[in-house]
């Protein structure tokens, strides 16, 4: 009897269950932790949905160029049903919307800016190498290139690249530096794969409850987990594990050192803790 050949069934691996789940309401402030998140083709509701804007240089305001953005590791931000708050150095809570909150920001930062909801087209921010923020400091002068955001999602929001960020426990085990560091919005705990496991995940499902997403892209790491995190003191092993043991070819960025995973979200829903991850 002849016909079409089999085609073998996707092998379904168990990856194991959600422990973290994270939303960041303005880039590069610190965010907020949840029991449970939804998810769209846009990525993780309220996250990363506010920026800064430089008015200077009209570049997005992002750590990555510690010189003149670290302090916004400083700040941290929540999603109320909508409304999203900042919490300041010294603790004082202003609404994203305060007719005075631009000017606040710009006081405190020590440039002029401006928060905005609508992602321009376009938008760049400055990256240095984190090579050479580790090696000359936070505060140097150092060459950087400029990033376009987004390019990974049909989204508005200010997403580096993709619109959710995951990361396994093996991975930040094995890196032994705290999660917050690499600012993921979901961190699986995975206690049968090895670390940077991830690396292999582009063009794989990742399924959680409802919801599927698909592997793009390892994630780049920039200079921004070496850096003080509110309370958290600087930390250059964040970066220079991966710089010695982690370097990946990224398709379209070069060869770079890597944490995580970057996906798209093919079908969205609820998740929650502690819901399972498959692998397919």
């Amino acid at each position: 009897m002849s016909g079409a050949p089999l085609t073998a069934e996707p092998t379904v691996s168990d990856l194991g269950s959600v422990v973290v789940l994270r939303r960041y309401p303005v880039k590069s402030m610190l965010g907020e932790d949840l029991a449970e998140a939804v998810l769209s083709t846009s990525g993780v509701r309220g996250d990363r949905v506010l920026a800064l804007i430089d008015l200077e240089t009209g570049r997005v305001a992002s750590a990555k160029h510690p010189k003149s953005w670290r302090r916004l590791l400083q700040f941290s931000a929540w999603w109320d049903n909508g409304s999203i708050w900042i919490t300041l150095p010294d603790e004082t809570r202003i609404h994203a919307e305060d007719s005075a909150v631009d000017l606040r920001l710009s006081q405190l930062l020590g440039r002029r800016v401006h928060v905005a909801e609508t992602r321009p087209d376009g938008a760049t921010l400055a990256r240095p190498a984190p090579e050479d923020v580790i090696a000359q400091g936070e505060d140097a002068e150092v060459p950087y290139e400029l990033l376009e955001i987004g390019q990974g999602t049909s989204g508005t929001t200010f997403v580096d690249y993709a619109p959710v960020h995951l990361i396994t426990s093996a991975t930040l085990e094995h890196v032994a530096a705290e999660m917050v560091r690499y600012r993921p919005n979901v961190v699986v705990a995975t206690p049968s794969v090895a670390p940077f496991a991830e690396n292999d995940w582009v063009g794989r499902e990742i399924m959680i409850g409802p919801v599927r997403l698909r592997g793009i892209l390892p994630t780049p790491r920039c200079a921004i987990p070496t850096l003080q995190h509110g309370e958290l003191p600087r930390a250059t092993h964040a970066v220079r594990t991966l710089l010695a043991e982690n370097r990946v070819d990224v398709p379209g960025f070069g060869v770079l050192p890597c944490l995580g995973l970057y996906a798209e979200v093919l079908e969205g829903g609820m998740i929650q803790l502690g819901d399972g991850a498959l692998l397919r």
